[in-house]
């Protein structure tokens, strides 16, 4: 199992965007995100410590203007805080092992998968592609990136 961690060196790479919305909670635009529109199979990582976060086959088109995923992959790679910003109360989601800002989860998900929304930055995201996950290292985690049909 890989040490998932924050580190410096991963922080140093970082984009200016990807730095003001993991280390410093901030949010892209909405529409304007990398992964959005993405329908590639495969695992979405924190862009600081490589933890995993979603796989593909929660990804759901919310018309929210951010990615959006009713589960996390692996929920012990979740952290779930108060936020009290912007004069109202929502569920902040942050990285367990590298304390990323990834966004916030709210109730109005599809209801069939459990009714909820991770409302996700994709400046806090690395995507893997199916293809490139035994390789990266997450082949742990296969199964859980298409649905089982």
């Amino acid at each position: 199992m890989n040490a998932y961690r924050k580190n410096p060196e991963a922080i140093a790479r970082l984009t200016q965007e990807q730095y003001r919305v993991t280390q410093e909670g901030a949010t892209e635009r909405p529409g304007t995100g990398e992964y959005l529109h993405n329908k590639q199979v495969g695992i979405y990582v924190d862009i600081v410590s490589g933890e995993p976060l979603f796989a593909s086959s929660s990804k759901y088109e919310s018309g929210c203007g951010w990615p959006s995923f009713t589960r996390p992959i692996a929920p012990a790679n979740i952290k779930e805080l108060t936020d009290t910003s912007h004069g109202m109360t929502r569920v902040e989601v942050r990285s367990a092992h590298g304390d990323s800002h990834l966004g916030h989860v709210f109730n109005d998900g599809p209801v069939d998968q459990g009714g909820l929304r991770y409302c996700i930055n994709s400046a806090s995201l690395r995507f893997i592609p199916l293809e490139e996950m035994e390789r990266a290292g997450y082949g742990a985690y296969l199964d859980q990136v298409e649905e089982i049909r």
